[in-house]
């Protein structure tokens, strides 16, 4: 039976740190904004779970974006000439301006992996400027586990080692179909995406001296994990939460490093309980 889903897109024009920048976004539904932050290395179509989902956009109007580089925001000019790198300041005022060029005014914000870690930058450094943040598989930092330097060589192909990486990241009970979407978008990274993603997450993003910082008076913070994820196990998940005096943390049985995507209807039956905390 064919079918259209109620998502609309298009592509929004702003700077970014000076440079001008093309971004692709979607968006479903009405109400307050949640806004979607994807993985490294990925795009926003593992929040598809979420945007076709009537029990959230009955009350809010969900908007994902694609960082640029990823998905359909292609690179800004001149990308060539130098080496991809997300920094802690670049991928928040990626965020703000996306935000200030969309007219979105205090969302709820929720990401994932270096979105989960992103969305603890956002509580320190604008609190004010969001109604609420969601962390999934959030921690304050990660221990390498894994040599980066093979995401980007002439001798490996690149999308299908991104994929192999992540590949054990994803829960053991999730559905053959969402699996192997969820690698999908893996293999059709950019060269040196992935990669440039990482510097961020492995070693320009760490909290461990600033998360006791974060005010949930401010900005309220729920963090949900899943439980099967060695890159952020669900200690340290728990670690950042007692870190975050009035963070609330939610371990998820059965799932892994993309609830969103792997397991779209066992991750909405966890996040519905705390969005339901923002309408």
């Amino acid at each position: 039976m064919s079918h259209i889903e109620k998502i609309s897109g298009g592509y929004v024009h702003f700077d970014i740190q000076g440079q001008s920048h093309r971004v692709y976004f979607e968006s479903a539904g009405t109400g307050p904004v949640l806004l979607c932050l994807h993985t490294a290395g990925s795009d926003s179509r593992q929040y598809r779970g979420i945007l076709n989902c009537t029990a959230i956009t009955e009350r809010f109007q969900v908007v994902c974006f694609d960082l640029p580089y990823h998905g359909k925001s292609s690179p800004p000019a001149g990308w060539q000439q130098r080496e991809y790198q997300l920094t802690s300041q670049l991928y928040v005022d990626t965020i703000i301006g996306f935000m200030q060029a969309m007219d979105i005014e205090r969302p709820l914000a929720m990401g994932c992996s270096i979105g989960g870690r992103v969305v603890l930058h956002l509580a320190l450094q604008h609190p004010e400027k969001f109604r609420g943040l969601i962390g999934l598989q959030s921690g304050a930092h990660v221990n390498p586990y894994y040599n980066l330097e093979w995401l980007h060589r002439p001798d490996v192909h690149g999308g299908e080692v991104c994929a192999g990486i992540v590949s054990g990241l994803i829960g053991p009970h999730a559905a053959e179909a969402e699996r192997w979407e969820t690698l999908w978008h893996y293999m059709q990274g950019g060269p040196g995406v992935f990669k440039g993603d990482l510097h961020f997450y492995k070693a320009q993003g760490d909290l461990r001296a600033l998360a006791h910082q974060i005010d949930t008076r401010k900005c309220p913070l729920h963090l949900l994990t899943g439980e099967f994820d060695y890159s952020c196990t669900p200690d340290d998940s728990r670690d950042l939460a007692q870190m975050i005096a009035g963070a609330h943390l939610k371990i998820m049985p059965g799932l892994g490093h993309f609830p969103m995507s792997e397991a779209p209807e066992e991750f909405i039956a966890h996040l519905l309980p705390v969005l339901q905390k923002f309408h």
